[in-house]
């Protein structure tokens, strides 16, 4: 699947719009480890195999933000805007971890555009991003993040 290509002025006459999912993303017991080790966050529901089975989760989950930062992965399999110059990560207005995202789970993000506003050089969009694990009913991120798309 091919990410979805738009414009930034196709993009300003799609507020309220969901734009696009992502495929299912795989977030492995690999991926949270390395996490760990990026971020020297080594709490045990997310590295102790063993002690994660006695939790509630029943194992290790991933950390919510890993979840988080996958979000610039999952939109870029998701679509693509054809005549920025550059964008970037503007940081977020909210987010809230609202599920366990357990090892060997597939994730998958909804981006919803919220709000367009324009810049000089171009425009800060405020997407909802919402994670989803398969099998699940409940999200595992909902998150109002901000994003610069310079022409």
């Amino acid at each position: 699947m091919s990410p979805l290509s738009l414009s930034l002025r196709e993009l300003e006459s799609r507020v309220g719009q969901e734009i696009a999912v992502s495929p299912w993303f795989e977030v492995t017991q690999d991926r949270i480890d390395r996490f760990a080790d990026a971020t020297e966050d080594w709490q045990w529901i997310h590295v102790d195999r063993e002690r994660a089975r006695q939790s509630p989760f029943g194992g290790t989950i991933a950390h919510g933000f890993l979840t988080l930062s996958l979000l610039p992965r999952l939109a870029e399999l998701s679509f693509a805007v054809s005549d920025r110059r550059m964008g970037v990560n503007y940081g977020l207005n909210k987010a809230r971890f609202t599920a366990p995202v357990p090892a060997g789970s597939r994730v998958r993000a909804r981006f919803a555009l919220a709000r367009v506003e324009r810049l000089e050089g171009g425009l800060q969009l405020t997407w909802t991003a919402t994670v989803e694990r398969e099998g699940s009913d409940k999200p595992c991120l909902v998150a109002e993040w901000l994003v610069r798309q310079y022409a």
